[in-house]
């Protein structure tokens, strides 16, 4: 395939295929397929998590009854780690539910917060979103340190890849029943059925189906239509990738 000039994928990441790409092809992501679609995960894990939906399932299979008081999305601050066009989509669904929302990205920027300022600002959210692609900043960002320092009773919710978070370190602070999660990608994936996390308290586990909605189709097909028409027409194409983003 020496003619082949661009490839595009259906996919927001590219870690995966990167390293495989020719020198002197263009790599294009699918940028924009998936906003609507993840962002509205991100926004049932946190809603399903606060309220105790995971529990009242389990209470159902034995017939149980249980009502309780639990957590409102309201008036809690939520951190949206990873500002692209995904975040941008998360924080547009969160503020109708009247949550305090925190933008944080690679870089600060108006209204925009640096990354380098989370240990400033974990203390203080309800919620964590991570939303960030994976490169070689943001693997193995959320470590024990990372963890350490939200607040108790704060609220993991991960939709970006699974390596951007420290697999054993999570299982671990899990188990102080300090902190939940719910987390959309693990690493590894799949995940083996003798997997420690699959038996970790306050956990809910998706298993990566962000993008998986019907909401993706009609959105791949604009964004493939728009690109054979710019490249026919000798126009940039849009989606390039160039480095790690």
């Amino acid at each position: 395939m020496t003619s082949v000039r661009v490839v595009q994928t259906l996919t927001a990441g590219v870690d995966n295929i990167r390293d495989r790409i020719p020198e002197g092809v263009t790599l294009c992501n699918g940028r924009g397929i998936h906003d609507a679609s993840t962002a509205e995960l991100a926004l049932t894990l946190t809603l399903a998590s606060l309220r105790g939906i995971p529990a009242f399932v389990r209470a159902q299979g034995r017939h149980e009854w249980t009502p309780g008081w639990r957590p409102a999305l309201a008036d809690k601050r939520v951190l949206v780690v990873g500002y692209g066009a995904v975040g941008r989509a998360v924080h547009a669904r969160l503020t109708p539910f009247e949550a305090d929302v925190v933008p944080v990205a690679r870089t600060a920027r108006d209204g925009v917060h640096g990354i380098d300022e989370l240990p400033a600002l974990l203390p203080e959210a309800d919620v964590v979103i991570l939303i960030v692609p994976l490169t070689t900043e943001t693997r193995g960002l959320v470590d024990s340190s990372f963890l350490s320092r939200m607040k108790d009773g704060a609220l993991l919710v991960n939709v970006a890849r699974g390596p951007v978070v420290v697999t054993d370190d999570l299982v671990a602070a899990l188990a102080t029943d300090r902190i939940s999660a719910a987390v959309d990608v693990v690493d590894p994936e799949p995940l083996p059925a003798d997997h420690p996390l699959w038996q970790a308290p306050n956990l809910l586990i998706s298993p990566h189906v962000g993008g998986a909605s019907s909401a993706m189709w009609p959105r791949a097909h604009r964004l493939v239509r728009d690109q054979l028409r710019r490249f026919a027409a000798g126009e940039p194409l849009a989606n390039v990738m160039v480095g790690e983003y």
